[in-house]
């Protein structure tokens, strides 16, 4: 038996059972109806420092920081799938979520080819497509295919429970776990008969001389 999928989800909403987390438990939903394992995990309300480029993540095959960024890249690296998710402040992500998210992408030296990436976002009105744009690139620098839905992936609500009445933001989380099952398969399947895509070495171009 095909071992299951999984999916990894990080809220980076500092509240509990907000808006953000009524449009992941939609995803959620629809996750475990496809048989994806799915674990979610709130992070915006942690003390999670920010990168420092100190470098010892090479030598220590992990971030110098042992705190809860350690503890997701085991999770990380078992995913097939990874879902970021933030409330949007002055048009950008929560400064927490970027945090954690710098350390664990670049402190993990496991390849994070096809692995499948989405985020998702949530506002009362603006500044929606400028951190959904913000946490995709995680995902282009990293060799991620990105799942998309029928609408940029977002959802609108300020007050707490508001989200509940935006039918076509829950929709659109719903559309989006289905096609980022499909692709999670897809890519299941063209790795069991094709493998991964060839590697070339690196050839880093640096602008100052």
């Amino acid at each position: 038996m095909a071992e299951k999928l999984k999916v990894l989800i990080l809220n980076g909403s500092p509240r509990m059972d907000g808006n953000t987390t009524i449009a992941l438990r939609e995803m959620e939903e629809v996750f475990r109806a496809e048989d994806v394992e799915v674990e979610t995990v709130q992070v915006g309300m942690k003390d999670i420092r920010g990168c420092i480029a100190c470098g010892k993540c090479s030598e220590l095959g992990k971030c110098v920081f042992d705190d809860v960024v350690n503890e997701l890249a085991p999770k990380f690296e078992a995913a097939d799938g990874l879902v970021i998710a933030s409330p949007v402040y002055y048009a950008s992500a929560n400064a927490t979520l970027v945090a954690c998210l710098d350390r664990l992408f670049y402190s993990t030296g496991f390849d994070k080819t096809m692995k499948v990436g989405a985020s998702v976002v949530c506002a009362r009105r603006g500044g929606l497509s400028a951190t959904f744009d913000e946490l995709n690139k995680f995902f282009t620098i990293s060799g991620m295919p990105v799942a998309s839905s029928q609408y940029w992936n977002s959802i609108h609500g300020r007050a707490k429970g508001e989200a509940e009445v935006d039918e076509e933001g829950k929709q659109t989380m719903r559309v989006l776990a289905r096609n980022m099952t499909f692709l999670m398969k897809s890519i299941a399947l063209g790795k069991k008969e094709f493998g991964l895509p060839e590697k070339e070495a690196w050839t880093p171009t640096h602008f100052v001389r």
